[in-house]
């Protein structure tokens, strides 16, 4: 995969705990499904609390693998690796 880092529009619903759960996202116009999330973690960049959601989705007919980042001190959301 390769490292993007760019941040996204995001369209997430929230759980009674808090934790966020992505629907779909826009990225250079296109929108994207979140179709299964397959792991989640949590990691400290930089002293920023962040939240790792491996993902894939079928996009232009093939499954395609992505990463995306959820930055909880300020609630944006990237697409960190495709």
């Amino acid at each position: 995969m390769k490292v993007v880092m760019a941040p996204i529009e995001m369209i997430a619903w929230f759980d009674i705990p808090g934790t966020p759960r992505p629907i779909r996202f826009r990225h250079d116009g296109n929108v994207v499904k979140v179709e299964m999330i397959n792991r989640i973690s949590e990691e400290k960049l930089a002293g920023n609390r962040m939240k790792i959601y491996e993902c894939q989705s079928e996009y232009h007919g093939q499954v395609k693998r992505f990463e995306l980042k959820y930055e909880l001190n300020t609630c944006r959301w990237f697409l960190w690796k495709v």
